[in-house]
């Protein structure tokens, strides 16, 4: 996003590591803007996004990608275990939409992209039921969104990627992201550099007459 030249506002509950992409950036932080923030806090995003607005003004686009894995066997999953990941990888996407989409629908403009997963259209359990549980509820919920905001000139869209080399992916461990792969008709994993451009399209201008869609990248994995 920041490489098409927009501003950037960087949520993350980690906040040495946000402060050292936003620095990556922008070494001068006038474009890029780090925030320490869990979005399963509620009342910490409001927070957040009241310092975005001070600064420049409420967002015209919002990428949902907040999420976190648990691998392991649906028998296994603790109720609290199962409640966590709903809150970051699902809750998150309503609480931040509500918060975004309204200064976005009363500006007559905006842009919602949210990361789903193949495993929210496939059932994988690679990355943990509850995850694969939650990504089907975000491409519900694009769906709900993007009819809602329709009128308004602001588009939701999802977009569903397979295995990406992603720090997330590494903690699988190297077998099972060796074994991912083969099951790829490309016969690799994909790169967030392919993800991020289809994302950039999804928050301009050319995208306007796309809504309520699911976009797959995914090597091949899921054909329809």
């Amino acid at each position: 996003m920041h490489a098409i030249g927009l501003r950037v506002a960087l949520l993350e509950r980690d906040g040495d590591a946000v402060a050292e992409v936003a620095r990556g950036l922008d070494p001068g932080l006038g474009s890029a803007l780090a925030l320490t923030v869990d979005v399963d806090d509620t009342a910490a995003v409001e927070a957040a996004l009241g310092e975005v607005e001070g600064r420049w003004h409420a967002p015209d686009i919002l990428v949902n990608n907040a999420a976190r894995t648990v691998p392991g066997s649906v028998w296994d999953i603790a109720l609290d275990e199962w409640d966590a990941v709903m809150t970051t990888n699902l809750r998150s996407v309503l609480v931040l939409t509500r918060l975004c989409a309204a200064p976005m629908r009363q500006r007559g403009w905006g842009r919602v992209i949210n990361l789903s997963s193949l495993a929210g259209q496939q059932g994988g359990t690679l990355a943990g039921a509850h995850y694969s549980a939650a990504k089907a509820g975000v491409l519900a919920l694009t769906k709900v969104f993007a009819r809602e905001l329709a009128p308004y000139g602001v588009t939701v869209n999802a977009v569903a990627p397979s295995a990406v080399l992603t720090p997330a992916v590494d903690e699988l461990g190297a077998a099972a992201v060796a074994e991912a792969a083969k099951g790829i008709p490309v016969g690799r994993l994909g790169r967030p550099e392919e993800v991020a451009a289809l994302v950039a399209y999804l928050a301009g201008e050319d995208s306007g007459f796309v809504t309520g869609a699911t976009f797959d990248i995914n090597g091949g994995t899921h054909m329809r």
